[in-house]
């Protein structure tokens, strides 16, 4: 069973980088520039730096220069909250909206894709599952 989960991860993310490297290729960003919009728009409640380095595992330095080139391009707000240097608070401008409008529709074409003949049952069961390794994954991190 596992070897068929990992040879799947394994495809998902080849196949998934087939899907959004035209993208960011397209727009003239680095995978990580589109991917950190991406992430931004997907999740507007989790605006920091932190967060996406936490939740995607991404490297604090990976994000920071994602964040400084997109400010560069005129396509990212950095910002620290008043009285909070630590916190960097990341948020899309109007001049992105195109390419997160373009990355967000390789997105939904790619899930479409692993989705089809799967029944939204199956999918909730999945879901429930994931979640489930999920949770056990950051209680053996804590170990």
């Amino acid at each position: 069973m596992f070897e068929v989960f990992w040879d799947s991860l394994l495809a998902f993310k080849k196949r998934y980088d087939q899907a959004l490297d035209p993208v960011a290729q397209d727009c003239g960003l680095t995978r990580m520039e589109l991917d950190l919009l991406l992430f931004l728009h997907n999740n507007p409640e989790r605006n920091t730096a932190a967060q996406a380095v936490r939740l995607r595992r991404w490297s604090k330095s990976h994000v920071s220069a994602a964040a400084r080139a997109l400010e560069e391009k005129g396509l990212l707000a950095a910002s620290h909250p008043p009285g909070n240097r630590k916190t960097l608070c990341l948020t899309p401008l109007p001049a992105a909206g195109d390419i997160i409008r373009r990355g967000r529709q390789a997105q939904s074409s790619f899930a479409a894709a692993l989705n089809r003949g799967v029944t939204p049952e199956e999918l909730r069961l999945m879901a429930q599952i994931a979640q489930k390794i999920a949770r056990n994954l950051r209680d053996y991190e804590e170990k």
